[in-house]
């Protein structure tokens, strides 16, 4: 069964019903609900950049946790072989949020949407 890791600007361009979502995108991450899964990685830096202003959203974390429940239900928690898979990963690219999600999608195995061609630097498998 293939699981679909979301990236943390999907998931809010998503809930926000923003234009840089494409709408196949849209429909599939619909579609497949059921093995579309959300980080607590995602929501942790969702919260950070509230807190420092760096998001722009009406929009507080207790909205996108709430939404992110109701809609997929399926979450990841970080592991210690995730923490072990981070540490492990090439330094392509800093940004510890992005090599979390990176790790967790290796270690799940799952397929992570996402815009940022910085993923593709990483052995694992990409949509979009």
């Amino acid at each position: 069964m293939e699981n679909y890791l979301l990236d943390t600007h999907v998931i809010l361009w998503f809930l926000e019903g923003k234009k840089q979502l494409p709408i196949q995108l849209q429909n599939f991450i619909i579609e497949k609900k059921d093995k579309v899964i959300v980080s607590s990685v995602s929501l942790w830096e969702i919260s950070i950049k509230l807190n420092i202003n760096k998001l722009p959203t009406k929009l507080k974390i207790n909205d996108f946790i709430e939404k992110s429940v109701q809609f997929w239900k399926i979450k990841s928690n970080l592991t210690m072989l995730d923490i072990i898979t981070y540490q492990s990963l090439p330094l392509h690219h800093r940004d510890p949020f992005d090599r979390m999600l990176i790790a967790q999608a290796k270690t799940k195995n799952m397929i992570i949407i996402t815009k940022d061609s910085n993923f593709s630097k990483y052995d694992i498998d990409i949509l979009w």
